[in-house]
């Protein structure tokens, strides 16, 4: 029977783009930022805490950061009751 496994985004900032290479090594890359300077590299659920140790080490690595998307709510029906948007006052002239 196939089974979904959990996966999570990691927002991996490079200093140069001949660190792609080896971050391939690490999960599925499915975008690159040759302008800006970031990876999204996709990982299992359960391997974060492995590779962003094993990421951090590399010279090439600035910094990383977990996708927030599994975390939200995807029913969200009003985004200022959870703090998340807040009205402005450009907002009410229509």
């Amino acid at each position: 029977m196939f089974e979904l496994t959990p996966r999570r985004a990691l927002i991996v900032r490079i200093s140069s783009n001949r660190a792609v290479r080896s971050l391939r090594h690490y999960g599925l890359v499915r975008y690159v930022s040759r302008r800006m300077h970031y990876v999204v590299l996709y990982v299992d659920q359960e391997k974060i805490p492995e590779i962003t140790a094993r990421l951090k080490k590399l010279r090439a690595v600035r910094s990383i950061e977990l996708s927030y998307r599994p975390d939200l709510d995807p029913t969200l029906t009003d985004l200022e009751e959870t703090g998340l948007y807040r009205l402005h006052d450009e907002d009410d002239q229509e």
